[in-house]
């Protein structure tokens, strides 16, 4: 025991944890392995992988292949299940999860024949022991432990970081339970789907020191060129910006659910809520429909808006708003003799508009910031009939006093065309229906399982595992602001009106009710 105690202190001494100061502010790459070269056993960083779903599966590859890592153990409330939802128009059996893990056990006939989406943590546990016998026999890993309760993991298991893949309503409960235990953490967007969780989460960070990666930061495009074009007059003054999306791609249900069967053998429905209050189990909750629900998730402004909302904040220092305002479709129905609006405040409407207001500031007049989503779209865009063009189903808009910039280019195209010079390129059309790359059956398939690359600075946050500076380009910290848009554009939606935030408090001035949105109503014993 006191040998293993030994073992345990140095290579901690080596990882690096919460207690441990950033001494170094820059590690060369030569010491940060990635794939860059063999790491000692002793050297790995130890990781704890909760959440077995689709999107779990989906970024699996990069990290089982990634040589600073090892993942020791898994978490998810179900076993193995079969539930799981793939997005797909229901004409056949969707396989994205099925080839995926196909794909990482090298293994095309694995679970040939079955008709369902495969997920849970006995799933999730195959998969990586077998991935690692496969492919990395060398590091002579030992089996992974799997858990139903995220608490009895972090009580039990000797890891350095998490990776949160679970439902929204969870993030901030497990992110703040691990990091107060001294856990590096990477989540994926949201950091929380109530503003006073998300502000806790990042408070959180700031005072346990440990490294944090925000997984939105993977599609994070710099807005550097559309900066310069506003600097250089090509629209005028910024007024406002908009993005809509073709989400939501779940059901949004107008009625509370009535399909409620028992709850399916391997399936901990009470770990699954959390610190959401008690109510029947149904499967109108769980998994891909989780979104849909304010209780569970954050809709489409959470599930997409952190993508690009986040270069926005950014590129124009928009740090909190002074208002916001939402609006969303509704539903109606017939009942005893009479015909009306169904109240909803229980899941996100069909489709919504929202509108986030910031005050000037520095050199920068107001701007305003709108998301659409369910079919919304913009104003029409006169701009584009000179180009002969439509507007997307998704796409992101900036708009002047003098002009516009639809996607990154100037409109009409005609002004891309001057602007630009020499420089000039036509726009790459988007080709709908064209073939996804896939290897022609006559050629030759790659050795091994196809794996992607890891996320952008992953790198960085390995290296502020193992005592380097924690002021990475994707940390929780930086992405305060982005949390603060979303949280609050959703309560707007709630709230049906203009709600006014106040920055220090950080409540809702005009409107007490909505402050009530603000938090949730906690499970007894789940209290944050």
């Amino acid at each position: 025991m006191e040998k293993r105690n030994n073992l345990m202190l140095s290579r901690r001494k080596f990882v690096g944890t919460a207690a441990a100061a950033a001494a170094i502010t820059i590690v060369p790459k030569t010491v940060l392995g990635k794939q860059f070269g063999a790491v000692a056993p002793s050297d790995k960083i130890r990781l704890a992988h909760i959440g077995c779903g689709m999107q779990g599966f989906a970024e699996l590859g990069p990290l089982l292949n990634c040589s600073d890592l090892q993942i020791v153990a898994v978490c998810d409330p179900e076993t193995d299940g079969r539930h799981y939802l793939n997005f797909g128009n229901g004409d056949n059996v969707p396989t994205g999860t099925l080839n995926a893990i196909r794909n990482l056990v090298s293994n095309p006939k694995w679970r040939e024949g079955i008709k369902y989406v495969p997920g849970g943590r006995m799933v999730m546990k195959e998969v990586i022991e077998t991935f690692y016998a496969n492919q990395r026999a060398a590091d002579k890993f030992k089996a992974v432990n799997a858990y139903s309760d995220f608490r009895e993991l972090l009580a039990k298991e000797d890891i350095d970081a998490v990776k949160i893949m679970t439902p929204d309503h969870l993030h901030a409960t497990i992110a703040i339970a691990a990091m107060k235990k001294g856990k590096h953490v990477i989540v994926h967007k949201p950091l929380a789907n109530r503003m006073y969780e998300s502000d806790l989460v990042i408070k959180t960070a700031k005072e346990t020191g440990v490294a944090t990666y925000f997984m939105p930061y993977n599609s994070y495009r710099s807005s550097e060129e559309i900066k310069k074009m506003v600097a250089d007059g090509t629209i005028g003054t910024l007024k406002e910006v908009h993005e809509w999306s073709a989400r939501p791609m779940w059901t949004q249900n107008t009625e509370m659910p009535t399909n409620l069967p028992p709850i399916p053998a391997g399936f901990d429905w009470q770990m699954w809520l959390g610190p959401v209050p008690d109510r029947p189990y149904s499967p109108d909750y769980t998994h891909t429909l989780f979104r849909g629900w304010y209780d569970f998730g954050g809709g489409s402004f959470a599930d997409m808006g952190h993508y690009t909302m986040w270069t926005v904040c950014d590129a124009w220092d928009l740090d909190v708003p002074a208002w916001a305002e939402g609006y969303g479709s509704k539903a109606c129905r017939t009942l005893n003799f009479a015909t009306g609006a169904i109240q909803n405040d229980f899941s996100f409407p069909l489709a919504e508009s929202i509108r986030i207001h910031y005050n000037a500031k520095g050199s920068r007049g107001p701007i305003d910031v709108y998301w659409h989503d369910g079919g919304m779209r913009p104003p029409a865009i006169p701009e584009l009939e000179e180009d002969k063009k439509l507007m997307g189903n998704t796409g992101i808009l900036y708009i002047g006093d003098k002009g516009k910039i639809l996607d990154g280019r100037l409109l009409p195209e005609s002004k891309m065309k001057t602007y630009m010079g020499d420089k000039y390129t036509p726009p790459v059309e988007r080709q709908r229906g064209a073939p996804q790359g896939r290897p022609a059956a006559d050629q030759a398939a790659p050795a091994g399982p196809r794996i992607g690359p890891l996320p952008p600075n992953f790198e960085e946050w390995i290296a502020a595992c193992r005592g380097g500076s924690k002021n990475t380009p994707a940390n929780f910290v930086s992405a305060e602001a982005l949390s603060t848009m979303i949280n609050l554009g959703i309560v707007a939606v709630r709230a049906g009106t203009r709600v006014v935030f106040d920055p220090v408090t950080r409540k809702i001035t005009n409107n007490e009710a909505a402050n009530k949105l603000l938090v949730r109503e906690y499970r007894k014993g789940w209290e944050l």
